[in-house]
């Protein structure tokens, strides 16, 4: 079993996907699940249409993660491609763990692995979890690559678009507000409301830092803003002030 104890010498390298699945598998709740279905928009024409859930709480696939951060990138490619949703989120949440603790040859690896996976990358929670853990600090890192930003905002792909925009929580992190602005203005027209809610949420993380900067952008952009993103935006403003936004928002 892979929750077993490993010794340090010999951490994950014996245990391969079907270990992490089978680990997986065990802590299936059916009640759980459909709870999971439900939120995650999984019925037809919904944006989570087609996934599948065994019922696994997050603190659950994290711990399961941890452990196997040390499989090869070819092993994480299997969950990533599994149908069930908690492997393909294990498998993210375990690229993490190999980002992190990783040189900045393995950073590379993971960066260029995670590319390469995107299909896979394809619910909210995969995104917000993963997305400004390697791409946002990988680009952090490597500035010269930010164009990669606007290239997935342009994308036809909405799970893309949000890795776009979550992406720059990282910049947020570190003070550096200008390519948060730049992602939202591109996205200010996106019909989908996980996109709405994605600026809302960044721009409100920009005023954690600097309510100036936050008040500066939506005093050019209100009018032109999804009213669910100026909301999540101007979340932690009074309420005089929320009631101004609001009223200058264009209706959506």
């Amino acid at each position: 079993m892979i929750t077993q104890t490993v010794k340090k010498s010999k951490p994950l390298s014996l245990f391969c996907e079907d270990d992490v699945r089978t680990a997986l598998r065990n802590l299936a709740n059916d009640k759980q699940a459909n709870i999971l279905s439900k939120f995650f928009k999984t019925g037809p024409g919904q944006y989570g249409e087609g996934d599948v859930f065994w019922g696994i709480k997050v603190p659950q696939i994290r711990a399961i993660s941890r452990l196997c951060q040390y499989l090869p990138l070819l092993e994480l490619e299997g969950l990533l491609n599994d149908p069930v949703h908690e492997c393909r989120l294990c498998a993210a949440l375990a690229l993490v763990e190999k980002y992190q603790k990783g040189d900045e040859q393995i950073k590379k690896s993971c960066f260029r692995f995670y590319l390469s996976h995107l299909h896979a990358i394809n619910n909210w929670d995969i995104v917000d979890l993963s997305a400004p853990k390697i791409i946002g600090d990988y680009l952090y890192r490597n500035p010269q690559r930010k164009k990669l930003l606007a290239r997935l905002a342009k994308s036809k792909n909405m799970w893309e678009r949000r890795i776009a925009i979550v992406a720059t929580h990282e910049f947020i992190k570190n003070n550096d507000f200008d390519d948060t602005f730049v992602i939202v203005k591109l996205l200010l027209k996106d019909p989908h409301d996980l996109i709405h809610k994605a600026i809302g949420w960044m721009l409100r993380e920009v005023g954690k830092r600097s309510r100036e900067a936050e008040i500066k952008f939506l005093n050019e952009y209100c009018t032109m803003m999804p009213r669910t993103a100026l909301r999540y935006a101007i979340e932690h403003f009074n309420e005089n002030q929320r009631k101004q936004y609001l009223a200058n928002s264009r209706l959506q």
